[in-house]
């Protein structure tokens, strides 16, 4: 089996801070979701009959803000089999590869912190975003650390030890 090599998943996620990436982010972008979450129709339930969990589950997922992306990428699919796998990840009696198949479909959905990374989405702050009051002193630049040579005591030269 070869070894190394880039993969699918590989390497830490993009940082939409990160200057030297700012050539790739300007190539493909960061798309900034809604905060409100999504706003248009919800898709029809493409797969055989749902259950109610999965009914449940549908209708929290397409309130989220990356339904936006979801709708415009058509991946009402996608969206159906991850609401599938996880009711059925829910289950007392769940295998241990259904639950990696949920930790997969979070990912490429963009449901977890790595997945919107990796997707290049971030969420919009909210209108009523609480502004948090910094301590006193935060802004300034931290102090420098005593060093060796500040620990060094003058002694005049007349002076004896």
């Amino acid at each position: 089996m070869p070894r190394g090599g880039a993969r699918t998943v590989s390497g830490p996620p993009p940082d939409p801070n990160s200057l030297r990436q700012m050539k790739a982010a300007e190539v493909g972008g960061w798309k900034t979701l809604p905060a409100d979450g999504y706003a248009g129709p919800v898709p029809e339930w493409p797969l055989t009959e749902a259950t109610p969990r999965e009914e449940a589950i549908w209708a929290d997922l397409w309130a989220k803000p990356q339904a936006v992306m979801w709708a415009e990428l058509g991946q009402a699919l996608e969206v159906a089999l991850f609401c599938r796998t996880l009711a059925e990840a829910e289950r007392p009696d769940a295998r241990a590869d259904i639950k990696k198949m949920v930790r997969g479909y979070l990912d490429s959905l963009g449901l977890s912190v790595a997945g919107m990374l990796r997707n290049r989405w971030r969420i919009a702050p909210s209108a009523d975003a609480v502004v948090l009051d910094l301590p006193a002193g935060a802004g300034e630049a931290p102090r420098r650390r005593p060093g060796p040579r500040d620990r060094m005591k003058v002694v005049p030269s007349g002076e004896g030890a």
